[in-house]
């Protein structure tokens, strides 16, 4: 149905047209986009999303991070979806993974899908668990977290609204 493609110079065209789709639906925060609703270079962006997945040149204020545009059949961009290898003290209620589906691809199972496919991921890394933080307003993202076996943790606060922390486990202990 989907696959996950790395950013790249060739994807720039499609990336600024997924990108603008968001802004003309006037939704301003791409999740798991690292940042990328927030710049106008794209050459720039891509240089910071390449640095940030290695421990050698990952950006001192980050965490080593996978970001991945996940493409449909026509090679669309239908989604951005990012792993963090570690959690640190400002990312332990958003968790490993933010995902973002456009506006008009919504409600096609490309985000539970795109979540499958990065829990894959996340076992090639060795990750054990996964935790992804949901407010509780957003059901179409805990439908997703939880159809990939994610269970609630814990609760917090995100700009005075409640959310959730929700855990997959990738690996059981016998």
């Amino acid at each position: 149905m989907i696959r996950l493609v790395r950013p790249n110079i060739e994807l720039k065209d499609k990336a600024i047209e997924f990108k603008m789709e968001f802004f003309s639906y006037n939704e301003n925060t791409i999740n798991g986009s690292e940042l990328f609703d927030q710049t106008d270079d794209y050459e720039e962006w891509l240089k910071a999303v390449t640095a940030n997945t290695s421990e050698e040149t990952v950006n001192p204020n980050w965490v080593v991070t996978d970001t991945f545009f996940a493409l449909n059949e026509e090679d669309r961009i239908v989604g951005i979806i990012d792993l963090r290898h570690t959690l640190n003290d400002f990312l332990k209620d958003f968790g490993n993974c933010g995902y973002s589906v456009r506006p008009t691809e919504r409600k096609k199972g490309y985000a539970t899908e795109m979540l499958r496919l990065i829990i894959d991921v996340a076992k090639e890394n060795g990750l054990k668990e996964l935790h992804l933080g949901v407010e509780r307003t957003n059901e179409p993202s805990i439908k997703t977290v939880k159809k990939n076996g994610g269970v609630y943790e814990r609760s917090f606060e995100f700009e005075n609204e409640p959310a959730d922390v929700y855990c997959i486990r990738l690996l059981w202990e016998k």
